[in-house]
């Protein structure tokens, strides 16, 4: 199958979301031709799958690695944070993009 050169052209971005807040902003990035990474789970919401505390602390662990390999695989990191705000889990992934150099926006400036 041969590619458009939109599609060739089409950038990957990870995009790291406090809260819920990644719905917002996705379809506006794929709207302009970017390729989302985005989180697969909220452990905020009720779900069987980390129901109970210890299956909720291993798949943190999981999602905290998962989340680091989704930003090397991105070309861009979008960084969704309402009112400038960025939790713990946020930082360290914003510090894992500085690290590896990845060009970095925020829908607000933190």
């Amino acid at each position: 199958m041969l590619l458009s050169l939109a599609q060739r052209r089409a950038r990957r971005g990870a995009a790291v979301a406090e809260g819920d807040k990644l719905a917002e902003a996705n379809p506006y990035e794929t709207a302009a031709g970017r390729v989302v990474l985005a989180l697969g789970c909220n452990l905020e919401e009720l779900h069987p799958l980390w129901a109970d505390q210890q299956q909720a602390d291993r798949l943190k662990r999981v999602l905290d690695t998962l989340h680091l390999r989704k930003i090397d695989m991105a070309d861009e990191v979008l960084v969704v944070n309402p009112d400038g705000y960025i939790g713990t889990s946020t930082a360290r992934e914003i510090d894992h993009v500085c690290s590896v150099g990845k060009p970095i926006r925020y829908t607000e400036q933190p």
